[in-house]
């Protein structure tokens, strides 16, 4: 079968100015962060529209239900962007803290002071929230526990500063794991008692743990 070959345009990436994004597109994306923003204040239990819903959700942004659906096909779609949508708030930071460069007594103080700041209620909300619709949906476990994953990496690459220093064939993993377990473990107890000195506790447990080693 003959076929007709159509003419290519050839495009200069020096020269080529790149489209304009559509006002749709970005009608389309201030719409997606709405809906994230509400499904956040339901999950921390804020507001007055009920349950976790994409109805509850679509009420509270303000936009229709199909709309909501649109862009997220199910409620699980929407926890699952929340989630990704906090990491700036609780892994990011940690991770900046752990793997700038700098000795690991310098590294361990920027994790201490992050850990010791006080978490924002409605993000510890969120969490809770979280972990509730992870004991019935496995999509929801699993993007949290790809958040933990990246949590608990960052205690491991602190400890592997210390293994650099020394050159000694130190494991930074098991070091690692230990403290981000006990920093969890911290953060429970202080939920419940805010008379804690977490700074104390954090500093005495990267000293053990940096000596023990």
């Amino acid at each position: 079968m003959a076929t007709h070959a159509k003419e290519e345009r050839l495009v200069d990436p020096r020269t080529e100015t790149p489209p304009v994004r559509s006002r749709a597109s970005a009608k389309g994306e201030q719409t997606r962060l709405r809906l994230i923003a509400a499904a956040r204040t339901l999950l921390a239990g804020e507001g007055e529209l009920g349950p976790f819903t994409t109805r509850n959700v679509s009420a509270l942004a303000g936009v229709t239900h199909g709309m909501c659906h649109y862009h997220f096909q199910n409620r699980t779609d929407l926890i699952v962007a929340v989630v990704e949508d906090i990491r700036p708030e609780w892994i990011t930071p940690l991770e900046e803290a752990a793997g700038t460069a700098g000795p690991f007594a310098e590294r361990a103080e920027r994790v201490i002071g992050l850990l010791t700041m006080p978490e924002a209620t409605d993000l510890a909300r969120i969490h809770s929230a979280m972990h509730w619709f992870a004991l019935n949906d496995d999509r929801v476990r699993e993007s949290l526990e790809g958040e933990y994953r990246r949590w608990r990496a960052c205690f491991v690459t602190l400890f592997r500063a210390l293994a650099d220093e020394r050159g000694n064939g130190l494991d930074p993993t098991p070091l690692g794991e230990a403290l981000a377990a006990a920093a969890d473990g911290l953060a429970a107890i202080q939920s419940l008692d805010a008379n804690i000195d977490a700074e104390a506790v954090l500093r005495t447990l990267v000293r053990g743990l940096a000596a023990a080693a």
